[in-house]
């Protein structure tokens, strides 16, 4: 399937580039050049689509990059100033088949984050639960003092394969589920989790971690989150969400709740940035990166992490990989 997705857009890239080479030797020829030589030359254009498929697939995507991001908001607790989420998403894992030396080095880079907590915003796999076993000794090398949490994307129910049955394709999504708790990672299915800190003034402070299944606001994809049953009982005096689709934000989070941060993933920013143009904003309004808005509470935030594997094209062209490292902060604090 993705050799003929890459086919298919190196062809219609080629087919574009061809059509705008004709425009420019006609026009050249309207100024008196040779329409024959200025189309000829042009021709060597068509080698840069191979040519960065060819990098992204070899290099592109092995090359992971860390990001530090600071979330400053007046409710996260005294306790929790400092407090470093490790964010990553969408590790695809059919795309590490024979790339297992570089999810090792993914593992070690996030350990060597320290993190206080692993936030992980689904797509584990991309078609089967069978891609997480060459993979698994090497996911339960993760560490992060407070555990690591994680919901189910999109792909994590298995809706592109031809199953025989729909008791089939349910006992795959169980079988991912069972995966990621056998990993020693807290699912949230629609639920949440509280994380204490003892404060020598209040008595103790609240962090809680709310996670949903895939909900989106396209019907394209796969809507099974219920955002008000994780909620139900979330006291934290500063909310995290965690919620794999990021239209979720503005369909429901954004103005509606007061969760502080939401986590993302999804878009893989279409694996693509070529000077500084990203075609995922033709489809997302937020595509990549932090955003953040005036809510009910204040300010609120998303992030959308660029994910780890890769889906359909088996490349990354300005796009690498990513390990988000957040840190809050409290609005009079400085970290810890």
């Amino acid at each position: 399937m993705e050799f003929i997705f890459v086919l298919t857009v190196s062809g219609l890239v080629s087919v574009a580039l061809v059509i705008l080479l004709l425009i420019i030797a006609g026009i050249a020829a309207l100024f008196g050049a040779s329409f024959g030589t200025v189309f000829l030359n042009g021709l060597w254009a068509l080698l840069i689509t191979p040519v960065l498929i060819l990098y992204g697939w070899l290099v592109g995507r092995n090359r992971v990059t860390v990001n530090h991001v600071e979330i400053v908001s007046e409710h996260v607790p005294a306790s929790f100033d400092g407090y470093r989420i490790v964010h990553i998403s969408d590790m695809h894992l059919r795309s590490f088949g024979n790339r297992g030396k570089i999810l090792q080095k993914i593992v070690g880079r996030i350990n060597a984050e320290n993190p206080d907590m692993i936030a992980f915003t689904g797509d584990l796999v991309t078609m089967h639960p069978s891609e997480t076993e060459p993979h698994v000794t090497v996911l339960q090398g993760l560490r992060a003092r407070d555990g690591i949490y994680s919901v189910m994307g999109n792909h994590d129910y298995c809706p592109y394969n031809d199953w025989n049955s729909d008791a089939a394709r349910e006992k795959a999504v169980e079988e991912v589920r069972r995966c990621e708790r056998d990993l020693g990672w807290i699912l949230l299915d629609n639920s949440h989790a509280d994380i204490i800190r003892s404060n020598t003034v209040s008595g103790q402070d609240t962090l809680s971690v709310v996670g949903v299944e895939n909900i989106s606001a396209m019907p394209q994809f796969e809507t099974h989150g219920n955002l008000a049953e994780a909620m139900e009982g979330a006291g934290g005096d500063f909310k995290v969400l965690l919620s794999h689709d990021p239209t979720h934000w503005r369909a429901g989070v954004l103005g509606k709740t007061d969760i502080g941060l939401m986590l993302a993933g999804h878009t893989h920013n279409a694996q693509c940035r070529i000077l500084g143009l990203e075609p995922s904003r033709l489809v997302f309004r937020e595509n990549s990166g932090l955003y953040s808005s005036d809510g009910i509470s204040g300010c609120q935030y998303l992030y959308v992490n660029d994910g780890l594997g890769e889906t359909m094209f088996p490349a990354r062209i300005g796009v690498p990989p990513e390990i988000t490292v957040i840190e809050l902060v409290s609005e009079n604090g400085t970290g810890q």
